[in-house]
């Protein structure tokens, strides 16, 4: 793909920020301190602002008494997995004594815990900087609404990061931190990851626990992690994940971190560029198709055999998708109560939802186990699906501004037609970056697999980072104020 960049972000190959592995080497080294890392990530932070928008709110008090705390652990010859790096998390995502508004205008009560994926961050030593933009109730590919306004992208000032996790995304791509927890409910992390050039990890439903709820979405939304690297993102993963008691899906324990150097063996690879049915077309784009085909080219160079195959989509699997998620937009209102004002769209949905939910949920939940042993059916002929991630770059920041519901369905559906699946079956999936436009803008790809696949995603990511060399491109910081040093 050409690397050319015509829009307002420029692209630069030195090496300007550092990894989290590599932030842990220092750290290691005694050549940093947590509370100089959590610093430098505050100023970075508060200069991005004004400009890049991707935090709702920031937790400088904490997060510097936390950095201190993790710098004594450190001097006392204690050893976790994440001590002393600053880590953001998306705001659908409870923080103690902090109001989780998930994109909304209002401004309702604090939380009163930890939910169960920051409490297992902070076990493992990380620094909970802040939490990030999204859309609201993460409903769209866009992160912008009324109560913060847009999120940029990092590559492009004039283009969106994507969404819902697009805060989380853009956090990283500018080295504000150097990874994020978002959530995926229709590609809200591999979304806005194949949008900012960053690794993005759906995993296994269950993976990381959703508690204070039993499930999200009714089941079709997990926490995802996003990074630049494929270690960094398999760290985060192996730290965050783990259940909660009230959860209702548990898969068996993975260390996932173990698998990313380790060499996956030949693979069946299956190359699909259908989309499944979303009530609007959608058309691929031609450099996404292109660059798509040079994935695929690379894992026939790494020894995997090639083939084109499609999953099984049908028409039910979209009601079914449509049924879950607007329910869970029904209860995500409920949960609110009258503290928040919504966007039309949302109330437009949330009646959806609800007479959705009066019958149509429960066979779409009972139709699951079907959904699974027929679009199953590929791991008979493949290992690993590879599929574009978004069938069109990056949207304009305010491509999204003052639509219906139906223009906004209509544009979502265009750009983002093919994640939603995978959300459905609960399966995991791995955004990779895979190049660029003509114009700069990064394209990405997904690794789809069957349940409990990530070690054999993460060692595939794996290979194609060694290839590619993706995190040796940075968009150059056109917003205020330096990354982390």
């Amino acid at each position: 793909m050409s690397a050319t960049v015509k829009n307002p972000a420029r692209m630069i190959t030195t090496p300007s920020f550092p990894t989290l592995t590599q932030l842990l080497y220092r750290l290691a080294s005694g050549a940093t301190t947590s509370e100089q890392l959590v610093r430098e990530s505050l100023k970075a932070i508060e200069d991005s602002q004004p400009t890049l928008n991707a935090f709702r709110v920031v937790l400088a008090g904490q997060a510097l008494a936390d950095a201190a705390e993790a710098d004594r652990k450190r001097a006392a010859g204690q050893h976790l997995p994440l001590l002393g790096i600053p880590i953001a998390v998306k705001d659908d995502v409870d923080v103690a004594g902090v109001p989780t508004r998930f994109g909304t205008v209002g401004d309702p009560p604090p939380a009163t815990a930890d939910a169960e994926v920051v409490r297992r961050l902070r076990a493992a030593g990380a620094v909970i900087v802040g939490k990030t933009n999204t859309c609201e109730l993460g409903q769209w590919p866009f992160t912008s609404g009324p109560g913060f306004g847009h999120t940029y992208n990092p590559w492009s000032r004039r283009h969106s990061p994507g969404g819902s996790s697009g805060g989380s995304a853009a956090a990283v791509a500018a080295g504000l931190v150097p990874a994020a927890i978002g959530s995926d409910g229709a590609g809200s992390v591999r979304i806005p990851a194949a949008w900012t050039n960053l690794v993005g990890i759906k995993p296994q439903r269950g993976r990381i626990s959703t508690w204070p709820l039993p499930e999200a979405f009714n089941g079709i939304t997990v926490n995802g992690v996003l990074a630049r690297t494929v270690t960094d993102a398999a760290l985060v993963l192996d730290a965050a994940a783990g259940n909660a008691p009230g959860d209702l899906h548990k898969p068996d324990p993975v260390r996932v971190s173990d698998y990313v150097s380790r060499a996956p063996g030949a693979l069946r690879v299956a190359v699909s560029t259908a989309f499944p049915f979303n009530f609007f077309r959608s058309t691929l784009h031609p450099e996404i198709a292109s660059a798509l085909q040079g994935v695929a080219d690379q894992l026939g160079q790494l020894g995997h055999r090639i083939t084109r195959a499609d999953p099984d989509y049908n028409l039910r699997m979209s009601w079914n998708f449509l049924s879950r998620s607007t329910a869970g937009l029904v209860q995500w209102s409920q949960r609110f109560g009258s503290d928040v004002e919504l966007d039309a769209r949302t109330v437009s949905n949330i009646r959806t939802g609800w007479l959705l939910s009066q019958h149509t949920l429960r066979k779409a939940r009972a139709a699951e186990a079907d959904a699974q042993r027929r679009i199953g059916w590929i791991f008979n002929i493949a290992d690993v699906v590879l599929a574009p991630t978004t069938a069109q770059p990056p949207a304009l920041v305010d491509e999204y501004d003052d639509r219906g519901p139906l223009a906004t369905d209509r544009a979502m559906i265009r750009a983002c037609p093919v994640t939603w699946p995978w959300n459905l079956l609960g399966w995991p999936s791995i955004n990779v970056p895979a190049g660029f436009t003509s114009d700069g803008l990064p394209i990405g790809v997904q690794l789809m697999g069957p349940a409990d696949s990530e070690p054999l995603l993460i060692s595939l990511a794996g290979q194609l980072e060694a290839m590619n060399g993706w995190t040796a491109r940075h968009p150059d910081p056109w917003w205020r104020g330096p990354a982390l040093t």
